[in-house]
Formats: structure tokens, C-alpha cells, sequence
């Protein structure tokens, strides 16, 4: 929902702003299966340490993790900022989208180290079983998210992208 809610909003910046949302969607999805790869081996290892009843691994898993998490999170941010200026005319030749393209994953870089961090607890919540707080608190994070997407369109058109992935990357992520 948050991600249909996100291109809506892209709908009404202009094509080549669409356009470039559409890369950054992609690039993102693409980061969020390297990231999740640590969210799965989460699940696993919780799972394990709890149905084993040792508190004291868990824990230690779960702070590894999380290390792990904010660390992938920072060495590919660092990767997508360094890459940002030329990964654009991997999709196109469009000037204008590739310059777009850029700066987009150029913010998108800021926030991964979160997105590490936000994909490592989640699967450390699924290998806990806490399901239904993951459930409510997705529901809690979609409502805060939308009225964020209300103000982009207050942005510049200049701006306006780069405020609707830093709504994604920070206020939804």
C-alpha cells in the first residue's frame, strides 16, 4: 500500500519524475532483498534460540543483527552514493531522468542504514512470533506515512521528488 501510495503521488510530478521514482523503486527493491537476506537468517536464529529457551542467545543474535543490519545498511548507502551519478544511464538516455535518477538515489543513500536496520528487527519480530504487533504496527506505520505524501506536493517542482523519497525513505521505511 505504502509503495501504490508512493507512485500515486509520483503521478502528479511530471513523467520524467515518474520515471525516475520507478529506478529508484527498483533500485530499492532490488537493496531490500540484500537487506532481507539478514532479516531471514533472523528469523531462523530467534526462532531457534527461543524455541531453545536461551534468552541470553537471543539477545546476543539480536544485537549481531542489528550491527549487521546497520552495517550493510551503511556499506551499501555508501555504494548507491558513490554510484548515483552514472547509474541512471544504466536505464536511460534521457538527461533529465538520468540527472533525476541521480539525486533521488543520492537521498535514497541516507536512509539505508535505517532500512537496515528496520528489515533486521523485522525478522527478528517474525522468528519471535510477534506477528500481530508486526501487523498493527505496519497499519500505525502506513497511517503516519500518509499525510507525509499530502506535503509533497507543497515541495517545488524542483524538489519534489527528492521530498517524496526522503517521505519513503525516512517516514515510511
Amino acid at each position: 500500500a505504502a509503495m501504490l501510495a508512493t507512485v500515486f503521488v509520483g503521478t502528479d510530478l511530471g513523467v520524467p519524475e515518474l520515471a525516475a521514482l520507478q529506478v529508484a523503486l527498483t533500485v530499492f527493491s532490488t537493496l531490500a532483498f540484500i537487506l532481507d537476506a539478514l532479516a531471514i537468517a533472523g528469523q531462523a536464529l530467534i526462532g531457534h534460540g527461543l524455541g531453545a529457551n536461551d534468552p541470553g542467545r537471543v539477545s546476543a543474535i539480536t544485537r549481531r543483527l542489528i550491527l549487521h543490519g546497520l552495517v550493510a545498511g551503511l556499506a551499501l548507502a555508501v555504494v548507491i552514493a558513490a554510484l548515483s551519478p552514472v547509474t541512471g544511464f544504466v536505464f536511460t538516455s534521457d538527461p533529465v531522468v538520468v540527472g533525476l535518477i541521480s539525486m533521488t538515489l543520492f537521498v535514497m543513500a541516507f536512509g539505508l542504514p535505517l532500512a537496515g536496520y528496520v528489515f533486521v528487527l523485522d525478522g527478528v519480530l517474525i522468528g519471535a512470533g510477534d506477528v500481530r504487533y508486526l501487523a498493527v504496527t505496519g497499519f500505525v506505520n502506513l497511517a503516519m506515512y500518509l499525510p507525509l505524501l499530502l506535503l509533497v506536493p507543497l515541495a517545488s517542482a524542483d524538489t519534489a521528488l527528492y521530498w517524496l523519497w526522503a517521505a519513503f525513505g525516512f517516514g515510511y521505511i
